[in-house]
């Protein structure tokens, strides 16, 4: 079964977002103006929208002014955020697993594109990036829709025995091929993995393409959004 994370509620609250305001200026539209980013999250509010291009924004800065890695973000982009989307509506998923929750950024989108029932299970080692993910899910409505895993993400898959419609993998791309069985064994018959960077970092998932490629049952298809999607549908065997 999916267990989940017990976030402090004060720090939810108040800490994160005050660290935003101080950090990031984001002017108010002018009048007339359409905001330049909708997220179709319950309560679509314009208080939201700003949040969700804070964090876009704090996202960039923070990952050019960091050199420890391990601090960065990392967020998917704007154009991959709609995309993972229209393929979770469209695809009718109600059950997501997120390999790499960072600072929730991503997973704000796949939790937007659920119905009212719909669970994304993220999964996090890092317990900062676990905190700030879980205020942005408060700040941004989607609490109900997401349950945060903490852990090593081969511990905790070993204890996954639930099946899911849709898996985003955008985590330490080294360990891919190792995940790559266990994680196609919970994906559904007809569903979908979608793989991050898969251009940008071509190379670092060679290995995991190429075992992907040697399965009878997997369709694969790399699509030119963002840093690059691997697209990959699991069928019949």
């Amino acid at each position: 079964m999916f267990g989940e994370v017990n976030a402090t509620k004060e720090l939810r609250r108040h800490g994160y977002l005050r660290y935003l305001t101080r950090h990031l200026s984001v002017a108010n539209p002018r009048e007339g103006e359409s905001m330049s980013f909708v997220i179709p999250i319950e309560g679509n509010t314009l208080e939201i929208q700003r949040i969700m291009e804070d964090l876009e924004q704090f996202g960039i800065k923070n990952d050019l002014a960091q050199s420890d890695k391990s601090k960065k973000y990392l967020n998917i982009t704007r154009d991959t955020g709609e995309f993972l989307s229209v393929l979770v509506k469209a695809m009718g998923a109600r059950k997501i697993l997120e390999i790499g929750t960072s600072n929730g950024y991503s997973t704000i989108w796949l939790a937007s594109a659920l119905p009212d029932d719909g669970k994304v299970y993220t999964i996090e080692a890092n317990p900062q990036k676990v905190e700030e993910a879980s205020l942005n899910f408060d700040q941004t409505h989607t609490s109900s829709k997401i349950v945060q895993l903490v852990g090593d993400v081969t511990e905790v898959l070993s204890d996954v025995s639930e099946s899911v419609d849709f898996i985003f993998l955008d985590a330490d791309r080294k360990t891919y091929l190792s995940l790559a069985e266990g994680l196609f064994n919970l994906l559904k018959t007809g569903g979908l993995l979608v793989c991050d960077n898969a251009t940008s970092h071509a190379d670092e998932l060679s290995e995991f393409r190429a075992w992907v490629s040697s399965q009878q049952n997997l369709s694969v298809s790399l699509v030119p959004v963002g840093k690059g999607e691997l697209l990959v549908y699991k069928g019949e065997k």
